[in-house]
C-alpha cells in the first residue's frame, strides 16, 4: 500500500472521537469492553465495532483472559503510524513563504476604488 494510502486510511480510522479516546485510554493500560465503555460512557455494542475497526486497522490486538478480552496497543504499528503522519506533517524547513502568489488583479482593484 502506497504511504498517501496508508495515510488516508490512518485518518480515516482517527477521524472519530470515541477511538481516538479508546487509543488514549488503551495507551495507559489494556482494557475489555465493558471497562471501555464504562469510561467512554457508550454501550459495550459500541465499543466492540470500534474495536472491530482498530483490530482491521492493527492498531489494536485482543488477549484473552479467562472470560474477557482484554485489548492492548499494537506498538509496532503505533510507531508506523506516528512516523507516517510526522513525515507527513512535518513543516518544509524552508522559510514560511505565502500560501499563494500576490494577486496583481487584486491590486488594480484595491487601487480603482481609492
Amino acid at each position: 500500500m502506497a504511504d498517501s494510502d496508508k495515510l488516508a486510511r490512518i485518518f480515516k480510522v482517527l477521524s472519530v472521537t470515541t477511538r481516538v479516546r479508546m487509543i488514549a485510554l488503551l495507551k495507559e493500560r489494556p482494557m475489555c469492553v465493558s471497562a471501555l465503555a464504562r469510561q467512554l460512557e457508550v454501550t459495550p455494542a459500541a465499543v466492540s465495532q470500534h474495536l472491530r475497526i482498530l483490530r482491521d486497522a492493527d492498531i489494536v490486538v485482543g488477549r484473552k483472559r479467562g472470560y474477557f478480552v482484554h485489548y492492548a496497543l499494537n506498538e509496532a504499528t503505533l510507531g508506523e503510524w506516528n512516523k507516517l503522519t510526522q513525515a507527513l506533517l512535518k513543516p518544509s524547513g524552508g522559510e514560511a513563504a505565502p500560501p499563494f502568489p500576490a494577486d496583481p488583479s487584486a491590486d488594480s482593484t484595491r487601487r480603482q476604488k481609492a
